[in-house]
């Protein structure tokens, strides 16, 4: 399995404003970009806090490369995956649509009602007591023969899957925008490292719009 986490965040490392509203970091170029990134996936990975947020779609959007799938023999937009320990994905989100086959990775702890709930729109995957056990939801993905997984985010989730050792690859759009704000979420949540930081070797470094693309690699995968 390859994961490559990819990221769009202002000049001072953040995601969104501390209202957690989406803003327009990127532009056309690093979109087109994103959009062949996908289509290159078998999955898209978002945590449930982008899901609340932002209401994503999460397919390929432009038709050539809808296309080109097709003729590769593969689905039209690669599959979609939430990371949702208590399953607080609404019914009607967007993500769980028919233009995609879309998993959804609980925990335990979801309520036997919620799990009813979405099994009507998603496939649902267990790992975990009171939230998801990464290793083990990742590995679970890998059986239904998802191998190439491209995360989209947010925050809490990217740093997750450092900690749990699952990047390989990290790509990040630097945009020219200031958000500021100590509660503003930044590229890796969480609890923060202490020690043991997760060590990054710079591929390429591309302009894009009026910004950059850096292309990361881990040392130790």
């Amino acid at each position: 399995m390859h994961v490559v986490v990819n990221a769009a965040m202002s000049a001072d490392g953040k995601l969104s404003s501390r209202r957690r509203e989406q803003l327009a970091i990127s532009g056309d170029e690093d979109f087109a970009r994103v959009d062949r990134l996908r289509a290159k996936s078998d999955a898209v990975v978002v945590g449930v806090g982008t899901v609340l947020a932002d209401d994503p779609h999460l397919t390929v959007k432009d038709d050539a490369l809808r296309e080109r799938r097709r003729d590769d023999g593969r689905p039209a937009s690669p599959a979609r995956v939430v990371v949702d320990s208590i399953g607080r994905t609404p019914t009607d989100a967007a993500v769980l649509d028919d233009a995609a086959t879309t998993y959804l990775c609980l925990s335990e702890a979801a309520p036997v009602d919620r799990r009813l709930a979405l099994a009507e729109h998603a496939e649902l995957l267990t790992a975990g007591d009171d939230r998801v056990d990464l290793l083990r939801a990742f590995a679970a993905l890998q059986e239904q023969g998802l191998e190439r997984l491209m995360v989209e985010g947010g925050g809490e989730l990217i740093f997750s899957l450092f900690e749990a050792g699952l990047v390989d690859e990290l790509r990040t759009f630097v945009g020219p925008t200031l958000i500021g704000g100590r509660d503003a979420p930044t590229l890796a949540d969480g609890e923060g490292f202490v020690a043991a930081f997760p060590a990054l070797e710079l591929e390429a470094v591309d302009r894009l719009d009026d910004g950059v693309l850096l292309t990361w690699q881990t040392d130790d995968r």
